[in-house]
């Protein structure tokens, strides 16, 4: 990280990774929040250029932990607000299950990939989280959005840059 549009270029669907660096968790309520302000003419609250996104929520975290379980999220409930925040600059997402052809284009347009994450794994992606913190929208609970540093997160390439899918495979 920072995951530039030359480093998306480079991933091929199906290609696993392991990400390291500052990412955001936003959920629903998030993804809706900042289209809201966007469209009031309103700053997002973080800056989204070339950054990756995860579809989570964390649960809280136990004594001596930095995070509690982090599993992805159905990543198609943000479909309605990917398009727009991949204009602006993202250029990557985290989460699980397909992505609607409007995201598909929007990625293929402005050059964003996106990665599957184990669904169920909440605990053992956990471990790969170094850092946590709240930067927005903490009325949410635990959709707030946060910045957290990963070291060696896994995912793979589920849709890359070119629009191929591994659903589609």
């Amino acid at each position: 990280m920072p995951f530039g549009r030359d480093e998306v270029k480079k991933l091929k669907c199906g290609d696993r990774v392991l990400i390291t660096g500052e990412i955001y968790t936003a959920r629903d309520a998030a993804h809706k929040r900042m289209i809201e302000t966007l469209e009031a003419g309103g700053e997002l609250p973080v800056d989204i250029k070339d950054s990756i996104i995860y579809y989570a929520g964390p649960a809280p975290a136990k004594p001596g932990r930095v995070i509690g379980s982090c599993g992805p999220t159905t990543s198609c409930r943000m479909d309605a607000y990917a398009p727009k925040l991949i204009a602006l600059g993202l250029t990557g997402m985290i989460g699980k299950g397909e992505r609607s052809d409007e995201v598909i284009a929007a990625m293929k347009e402005y050059g964003s990939v996106y990665f599957g994450a184990i669904g169920g794994a909440g605990a053992l992606i956990a471990e790969c989280v170094k850092k946590s913190e709240i930067v927005a929208y903490e009325d949410l609970g635990t959709e707030a959005i946060r910045k957290l540093t990963v070291e060696n997160f896994p995912a793979v390439v589920v849709i890359d840059s070119f629009g191929n899918s591994l659903y589609d495979r």
